[in-house]
Parts: structure tokens; sequence; C-alpha cells
């Protein structure tokens, strides 16, 4: 495959910005660490490619058949970022038993992964542009899923850390909540390119 080099930059530049993903990594780094945050990360690297393997084998036509669909699931998914997003409002310090004060899990991440809608424009432009003129798509479609599992993983953990590293600046049960905030805010501000 020669458009591997090109593919991958694609992947690294679409993974390591600022997104849904990368921002609820960091918030819950910051608030659980690392390891509570791992089955979050898993999720995410197992949820995306699975998605990308799904679109870029057929989901594509199920929204050309019914055109309505795909602005029903956007709305969707952002009245869904905005329930995560006050979640992540609410998160507090780690040692605290309150069930919505825990990072998600692996289920959880790996179905965030069908309401983002940054993850669902990254995908259509992926598979469109790295898959559709391929001469085996089932190839091609592997190729951008494997890529993007592979990258998401380390991506997620260095979110993580970033999160782990500024976690000491919010010992204060005022800075979290403000930083928490903040974090929420950039979380809906983030997907509303993808939006409008």
């Amino acid at each position: 495959m020669e458009t591997i080099l090109p593919l991958l930059g694609f992947v690294v530049a679409a993974t390591v910005t600022p997104g849904p993903n990368n921002l609820m990594v960091l918030v819950s780094g910051a608030n659980f660490g690392l390891t509570r945050t791992l089955p979050h990360i898993a999720g995410i690297a197992f949820g995306f490619p699975a998605m990308i393997v799904a679109v870029g084998l057929g989901l594509e036509v199920v929204f050309d058949v019914v055109p309505g669909l795909e602005l029903a699931l956007k709305y969707l998914a952002f009245v869904y970022l905005l329930w995560l997003a006050w979640r992540m409002t609410q998160a507090g310090r780690p040692e605290t038993s309150q069930v919505r004060r825990r990072p998600l899990t692996f289920l959880e991440a790996v179905a965030f992964q069908w309401v983002n809608p940054k993850a669902w424009s990254m995908i259509f432009s992926g598979v469109t542009v790295f898959a559709a003129g391929a001469n085996n798509q089932l190839i091609a479609v592997g190729a951008i899923a494997g890529l993007f599992g592979l990258v998401c993983l380390p991506n997620g953990v260095a979110w993580t850390l970033f999160g782990t590293a500024i976690s000491h600046w919010l010992a204060n049960d005022v800075w979290r909540t403000r930083f928490n905030w903040l974090m929420a805010i950039l979380l809906v501000v983030s997907v509303l390119p993808s939006i409008i």
C-alpha cells in the first residue's frame, strides 16, 4: 500500500489533536490516575477501529438509504456528549466511592465511539480518502483500523499521563472543580464544528 505514510500522517494528526476522547482521558488521568483510566483507553483503542471496520464494510450504505438517520445520530451523539460533559464536571477525588465518580469503563468507552461526532468525521474522511479507490477494500479498511488502534493506545496513555502530571495542582477541591468544568466546556466546544 503506497499510501501508508500519508495514512499514518492522517492517523497521527487525527488522533493526537484535542477532541472528546483525548479530553476525557486527560480529565480521567487528573481525577483517577493512569491505572484506573486504562480500561477507558483500551475501549477507545478497540471501539474506534471496530467502528472503522463497520463503516468501511458497509454501514455507510445505511446512511445513503436512510438519509435522516445520519442527522438524527449526530444530534443524539451531541446530547450524549452533553451528558458525559456533565458527568465530567461531577468527577471528584479518586478515593470517593460514589458511582458517578469513576472513570469510563471499557464498554462505555467502546460505546462512546459510536456517538462521538469527531470519530464519525475522521472515519468518513479516512475511509473515503484511503480506502475508496483501493484494489482490496478489506485490506485497506483493515490497515486504517489497525493503524488507528495502534496509535490510540500510546496517545491515550500520553494524554492520561498529562492529566496525572497536573493532578497535584488539582488537590484543592475548588481548583479541581474549575478544571473539570473547563474540560467539560472544551469537550462540548471540540465537537461543535462536527455538529454545525
